[in-house]
């Protein structure tokens, strides 16, 4: 706070719209101001415990995590019951089912939805950062969407896109060679 002598620049993030401006719920129901991920690169994850694509995700998103977390990568998983009701039990039931099974240490948010009018305002705000090839309708579980450590987002990937795959953008980001 207060640091940036700059002409009045930090003034205008409103308008440029980042991802630290929102706040979020935890499985517990609290809130999460996104602002404390300020400096960090972010890979937000639409998740879903009963996918075909939640085995590998799951997988690789924590060894994305162990790897990068040290240097600047938080994972934010949002769980979401919109896609084909694989995500049906509530936010404790899948944070269990992350950490317990796949040693999730990233943080697990409550339960969003992703499209449609009641939308989280987070997936409304990647969503008109970055629509996909169909527009801006999340078309299913475990899309990502990477964002910079200023809060932009800079890039989406497709459910089917493997986190490892998505590994290179995420060092380049973090300044990793």
């Amino acid at each position: 706070m207060g640091s940036s002598q700059s002409s009045g620049a930090s003034q205008s993030s409103k308008e440029t719209g980042l991802i630290h401006e929102f706040t979020v719920k935890d499985a517990r129901g609290n809130d999460v101001d996104l602002s404390i991920y300020k400096g960090k690169v972010l890979l937000i994850v639409n998740v879903a415990s009963q996918c075909g694509l939640t085995n590998s995700n799951y997988t690789e998103l924590s060894q994305l995590y162990e790897k990068y977390k040290d240097q600047g990568l938080e994972i934010l998983a949002f769980p979401c019951n919109q896609f084909g009701a694989q995500e049906p039990g509530t936010s404790e039931q899948v944070v269990e089912f992350a950490c317990t099974r796949f040693k999730a240490e990233y943080p697990i948010f409550d339960k969003v939805n992703v499209n449609g009018e009641d939308a989280s305002p987070v997936y409304k705000f990647l969503k008109s950062s970055k629509g996909g090839l169909f527009g801006d309708a999340i078309k299913w579980n475990f899309t990502k969407f990477l964002v910079d450590k200023d809060g932009n987002v800079v890039k989406r990937y497709a459910p089917t896109t493997s986190p490892l795959s998505i590994e290179k953008d995420v060092k380049k980001l973090l300044g990793v060679s």
